[in-house]
């Protein structure tokens, strides 16, 4: 299929066609996230036919989310280079598969590579793309189109927990993973929706940083016929390679990602251990997927009004502290979670969870985008998703350990709310730091000149640096020369 390409805009239209790219979004969490989610409601029933303990039933939901963020990069390779479209169509085929396979599973080996690697391959071509693309038509309303977008993961979990768990007591786990590979098809549908944008800034490889406002080297250019086609082919590839990932020299970018490899591994196991501690504290079959029913709809709300919210003039400046507050909250929340033992208590628990959870997923790609700039949204993503990757593969798995060590949840869910308030903790100190030296005095700002900061901007090129080093021959010269005169 050819990569399909709309004339140059001059700025993100923040509308029209953008709502539909934002249906296509909503659509695809559903598809990805929200039946990613539901896949803990299998667990027992796993468990329970092939009669293995928590750790080893846990890889099946580590693998597929794990196979989702280690392979986001692909899906961003897939819709720069291809399309967007095909990307997610091919991402709907692969996830479809790995469900309809799933249901012929005669082991947990098998459900590993078809529930776990071929499903989460498919999702990875789906998510990052969608996200990005959202990105890519707004501007001005951008944290409020991605609470829509992303709300689709909580509506998702809200309908398809109490629907999966009806499936599986009429056709079995196996009907109910048949049914949804058929469901996961709609992804096809979510790709034909994605119609490709370029805007003003894509047309030209040399671009400013966002945060230093410093040109890119400029790319050589020459004819693809001429006898100097290889070094042509070469610098172009150069410069696609340093405008796609130049922002992973940026020290913000570097920050940022630590502090998503704690959150991720905090934020993962409670998906897939909310269901069987309830049912350990002895709430009910259906009241257990109520209650991820009920993290489901509040991640709605969750996602809508902090995006609406954080879109406010009032706060529009402070996203990236609006980030860390909900971050720190989930964790906290998770810090209470052994003394709620009770289905009346675990409600508001799975409501404030929710909420902030739907709060600060809204805003990890505004997060994003304010540090890379909107042309290296897809990249940043894509490795932002990456990020995710290790800590979703082996935080349930260690927690699923932890539970068989020590016969209770507690260790497991302090571990995890310590790493979320760890990882709000380390961007806000970095946030303190950089205010802190944007405000030191002059005398001392010259240790902190672009030159001995290279590493900080992957933007800069080598010849601004040889420009101020002429710059400093020359003054240094002229105070020579003043001292002469005197």
């Amino acid at each position: 299929m050819a990569k399909i390409t709309r004339a140059g805009s001059a700025s993100p239209p923040d509308g029209g066609w953008g709502w539909m790219i934002v249906a296509g979004c909503f659509l695809v969490t559903i598809c990805t996230r929200a039946v990613t989610r539901c896949i803990s409601i299998f667990f027992v029933e796993f468990q329970t036919y092939f009669a293995q303990d928590y750790s080893q039933t846990a890889w099946i939901h580590s693998i597929v989310d794990c196979m989702t963020m280690l392979c986001a990069p692909l899906g961003s390779v897939v819709s720069n280079h291809l399309s967007c479209q095909v990307g997610i169509m091919l991402g709907g085929l692969l996830a479809s598969t790995g469900f309809i396979l799933s249901s012929f599973a005669t082991s947990l080996r098998h459900l590993y590579l078809t529930l776990g690697v071929l499903t989460g391959l498919g999702f990875a071509l789906c998510y990052s793309p969608a996200i990005a693309m959202v990105g890519k038509y707004f501007s001005r309303r951008k944290a409020l189109a991605y609470g829509i977008a992303l709300s689709g993961s909580g509506i998702g979990t809200f309908i398809l927990a109490p629907v999966v768990q009806l499936l599986i007591e009429q056709f079995s786990w196996r009907g109910a993973l048949l049914i949804l590979g058929g469901f996961v098809l709609n992804l096809c549908v979510c790709g034909a929706l994605m119609r490709p944008i370029t805007l003003r800034e894509d047309h030209s490889c040399p671009e400013k940083n966002h945060d230093h406002g410093t040109p890119r080297e400029d790319c050589k250019q020459a004819s693809p016929y001429s006898p100097l086609t290889k070094e042509w082919t070469e610098t172009r590839f150069c410069c696609s390679l340093q405008q796609e990932y130049g922002f992973l020299l940026m020290s913000d970018f570097v920050v940022l990602a630590v502090s998503v490899l704690f959150m991720a591994y905090g934020c993962s196991p409670l998906f897939v251990y909310l269901v069987p501690y309830a049912l350990s504290v002895g709430v009910s079959h259906h009241q257990a997927a109520f209650l991820m029913s009920i993290l489901g709809v509040i991640d709605i709300v969750g996602n809508i009004t902090f995006g609406w919210l954080t879109d406010r003039r009032c706060l529009k400046n402070y996203r990236y502290i609006c980030y860390l507050f909900a971050v720190a909250l989930d964790g906290l929340c998770y810090l209470c979670l052994p003394m709620l033992q009770s289905f009346p208590l675990l409600v508001p628990f799975s409501c404030t969870f929710g909420y902030f959870d739907g709060a600060y997923v809204t805003l990890i790609p505004v997060v994003t985008a304010e540090i890379v700039g909107t042309t290296s949204l897809s990249s940043a993503l894509g490795v932002v998703y990456f990020l995710h990757a290790v800590p979703y593969l082996v935080s349930p798995p260690i927690a699923g350990w932890l539970v068989d060590t020590t016969g209770s949840y507690a260790a497991a869910f302090l571990l995890c709310g310590f790493a979320m308030i760890f990882s709000s903790v380390l961007l806000g100190f970095a946030r303190i730091v950089k205010r802190m030296k944007r405000t030191q005095p002059p005398f001392l700002a010259k240790e902190s000149d672009p030159k001995r900061q290279l590493w900080t901007n992957g933007s800069v090129a080598y010849s601004v640096a040889r420009e101020l080093d002429q710059k400093d021959e020359e003054s240094m010269a002229t105070a020579v020369s003043g001292c002469n005169l005197t």
